[in-house]
């Protein structure tokens, strides 16, 4: 036989036009044991003068004839063969074909299923594949097409078929779907099949269970079947598109969660972490998505204040996060940190209390519907068009946190149960990152709370200074730190002025604060000199922290700070400083001059090493003294000395009242703090901008005579 190959690989553009070519049935010897119509329209014999006869008078040349002859003999081969014969059709031309054989084993026999088709791959009057093009792109789809003839045999099948069955492509060709399939699965899409050529009309998405060779589960597949017609109306075939329901759905499913995972819970903030939920679904799975919280969980760091209720039902919500493909968000009259009503029969309340999704695909507008009892609600729904609700609980280590609410608008398709799981996972996962910002706000509430406690109410400078003060808390992960400041009575109308930072953050460190700013008040009351006031706090914290050791030796938290304490004489105007590892104080002088004194660095407290050196200044009238932690100065991307330039400049603007001086150097320092350079130290708001905690202590001096100082009393 010329030009044959043994195993030839079908390509797209061969195999897809054998729906309705010339297809005949021949045995091991070679007789024809089945002969179809469009091989009787392809060579003009019939199947009656066909059938029962050898193959080879068909060929135009004997010698290909007895190969094609032996070739089918080889039945233990069991490989599909192709090559391209002549043909001698009935009017006594030769036509040149390729012929495409496919081994049909049963019943202890090789049969084998043969198709010819136009080898220079053109339509002919008996290939409906007209196209190249759209050969390759049907052998390339992801979606798994075969074709199977008026016999139910397959002859066609492109590689996502192959992957998609594990039924390997020389095992399919030519075999009904009962061989390929046995039992009641292949008797079903068989079934299916013949329904679709008796009738014409497709079936469209029906699952089915198929069972993969070497796999111990079954595989659920999805498939539309539709009939091919030839150029004359009669049916030449029937097309199988199928999709693997499990493995298309899971994998969307772990795309979806993964991209959306990815956006929810990047901050401690609950606000931000409501609407990561909120952004993450629209437009991806809702049309329209609103994040309420309970009440019992705060927005902030302030409690919620009880709304009364009203008309419109009772307020157990606070709006979190809202995210709509509509401009403006017509969906939702309330805004983030508003409180929602709900009526207690709604959803909504129904959600809340027993911690069960809700799940409405088509919205029930009739009478006796919940709609009905919220009508505002429901002029919504019909304003908009909204037609398929789910209402899933944020639960997070059994609690109710609150609920997310996702509803369907421009997207007519209602949500599905797929749609159900795949929202209840997404918002576990989501729950689980604003339980975690809901704690972090709880306890770093509680830490400023203590740390603004601890801190002095009523700074006082007596006849000595007149004081200012700022306390802004970190706005990070870790919360609060330790920073303190205080201003502290003297004899002789003297006064003492300190500034401190605790190590670490949290309430430990609020604490701890505490007992250092006790202990130096204690140690100050003594009218020690700086140095030695700082060497006996260092020795004390160091006993300190002994003291808390438990039974079995292990001590308890290490209180290590870095401090700073000036006394100043409003007599001589003499300004002592010692240093525990602290920056130094800077200097404003009248004349608008900015100094940092070179005040000697000692150790920081809690290191045992009680060594620490004065240093002395007289200072002018009006010169203000700035005490402060390294939060006003330091960064992440500048040292130290670029921060302590930058202090200097906002010190020297001139022109204002002590406390707007104090507001001017934090708003200059933190440019992004909010209205914190106006705060109060009393102020309930906290900081956002800064990376550690800041303390400011701003004292301008005052100068009294002896006399003057003798009569005041120690206040």
């Amino acid at each position: 036989m010329a030009d044959s190959t043994r195993g030839t690989a079908w390509s797209a553009e061969d195999t897809l036009g054998l729906v309705g070519a010339a297809t005949a049935v021949v045995d091991a010897r070679g007789v024809v044991l089945g002969w179809t119509g469009a091989a009787e329209r392809a060579t003009g014999y019939s199947a009656e003068e066909v059938v029962g006869q050898s193959a080879g008078r068909l060929l135009a040349s004997s010698g290909t004839a007895a190969e094609l002859v032996a070739w089918a003999g080889r039945e233990q081969t069991r490989e599909p063969w192709s090559g391209v014969v002549e043909v001698r059709v009935k009017d006594g031309s030769v036509v040149r074909m390729m012929l495409e054989a496919s081994p049909l084993t049963g019943d202890g026999r090789t049969d084998w299923f043969v198709t010819g088709s136009d080898p220079s791959g053109k339509a002919s009057s008996w290939s409906p594949a007209g196209s190249s093009v759209s050969a390759a792109l049907l052998a390339r789809s992801p979606i798994g097409l075969s074709i199977w003839d008026t016999n139910l045999r397959c002859i066609w099948l492109n590689s996502a078929a192959e992957r998609q069955d594990g039924v390997l492509r020389r095992q399919r060709l030519g075999r009904l779907m009962t061989d390929v399939q046995p039992g009641n699965p292949g008797k079903a899409i068989s079934s299916a099949m013949r329904q679709v050529l008796d009738t014409g009309e497709p079936i469209i998405e029906r699952e089915y269970t198929w069972h993969i060779p070497g796999e111990d589960e079954e595989r659920v597949l999805s498939a539309s079947y539709f009939r091919l017609d030839g150029a004359d109306g009669e049916p030449i075939g029937v097309v199988n598109m199928a999709t693997d329901i499990d493995k298309s759905r899971a994998r969307q499913h772990l795309l979806i969660l993964g991209q959306a995972g990815n956006r929810i819970g990047t901050t401690l903030d609950v606000i931000k972490t409501a609407q990561e939920l909120a952004d993450a679904a629209v437009p991806l799975m809702a049309d329209y998505v609103s994040v309420d919280l309970g009440e019992t969980v705060p927005l902030g760091e302030e409690p919620l204040q009880r709304v009364p209720s009203s008309a419109s039902g009772v307020p157990v919500f606070r709006r979190a996060g809202l995210a709509s493909i509509h401009e403006g968000i017509p969906e939702s009259p309330w805004r983030v940190g508003e409180a929602v009503f709900v009526a207690p029969t709604s959803p909504f309340a129904r959600v809340l209390f027993s911690g069960e999704t809700y799940f409405e695909p088509v919205l029930d507008m009739s009478p006796g519907s919940w709609l009905e009892e919220d009508r505002a609600r429901a002029a919504t729904v019909e304003d908009i068009g909204l037609h398929s609700l789910i209402v899933v609980p944020l639960q997070a280590r059994g609690t109710v946190l609150g609920e997310a609410v996702f509803l369907r608008s421009e997207n007519k398709t209602p949500f599905s149960a797929d749609d159900l799981l795949l929202l209840e996972e997404l918002v576990g996962r989501a729950a689980l990152s604003l339980d975690n910002a809901r704690r972090f706000t709880r306890e770093r509430a509680a830490s400023i709370a203590l740390q603004r406690n601890l801190l002095p109410h009523n700074l006082s400078g007596g006849g000595a200074v007149e004081l200012a003060s700022r306390y802004l808390p970190a706005d990070t992960h870790e919360g609060v730190g330790g920073d303190w400041f205080d201003a502290i009575p003297l004899p002789d109308a003297r006064v003492g002025l300190v500034v401190g930072d605790v190590v670490g953050h949290g309430i430990n460190a609020a604490a701890l604060m505490g007992q250092l700013r006790t202990v130096m008040r204690t140690l100050a009351d003594q009218d020690l000199p700086p140095e030695e006031l700082l060497a006996r706090l260092d020795r004390l914290v160091i006993l300190m922290t002994e003291q808390d050791g438990n039974a079995e030796g292990f001590a308890g938290p290490v209180m290590s700070c870095t401090c700073a304490y000036a006394v100043y004489d409003p007599v001589t105007r003499r300004c002592t400083m010692a240093s525990a590892g602290h920056p130094p104080p800077a200097v404003l002088y009248p004349d608008g001059m900015v100094h940092f004194p070179e005040v000697p660095a000692g150790p920081p407290i809690g290191l045992g090493m009680m060594s620490y050196e004065p240093f002395a200044l007289e200072l002018p009238e009006n010169s203000v003294i700035a005490l402060y932690t390294d939060g006003l100065i330091e960064t992440r991307t500048a040292d130290l000395d670029v921060g302590m330039g930058r202090l200097g400049a906002a010190l020297a603007w001139a022109g204002t009242s002590l406390e707007g001086l104090c507001s001017q150097v934090v708003g200059a320092m933190t440019p992004h703090a909010w209205q914190e350079a106006a705060s109060s130290p009393d102020d309930p708001r906290t900081g956002g901008a800064s990376e550690d905690d800041i303390a400011l202590l701003l004292a301008r001096t005052r100068v009294l005579t002896s006399a003057e100082a003798a009569a005041r009393k120690r206040f």
